[in-house]
């Protein structure tokens, strides 16, 4: 018996952004820039570690991770809004 054998696919090469339902959105005013949220960040999307979170929402699948490790909570997860029938940009 043989078996179809495709090569892994990672979220570098493809953009898994559309698949979450919730996104998470940073109170700039109440982070202390510890790079807690970007070590858990298992998409590697939340920026460069020591600066501001700066998500890069192609990639991010909405776990929510970084709002939970968040030692000031100043990530909150918000439901993702979805237009249907718009083309993408």
């Amino acid at each position: 018996m043989k078996f179809a054998v495709s090569k892994p696919g990672t979220t570098v090469a493809v953009k898994t952004g559309e698949w979450r339902s919730q996104k998470p959105v940073v109170d700039l005013s109440k982070c202390i820039k510890c790079a807690t949220c970007q070590n858990y960040c298992p998409e590697g999307c939340m920026g460069t570690p020591g600066q501001a979170p700066d998500i890069d929402y192609d990639y991010c699948k909405g776990c929510g991770l970084c709002s939970q490790e968040c030692p000031v909570k100043c990530i909150r997860m918000e439901q993702e809004i979805k237009q249907v029938g718009k083309p993408k940009v």
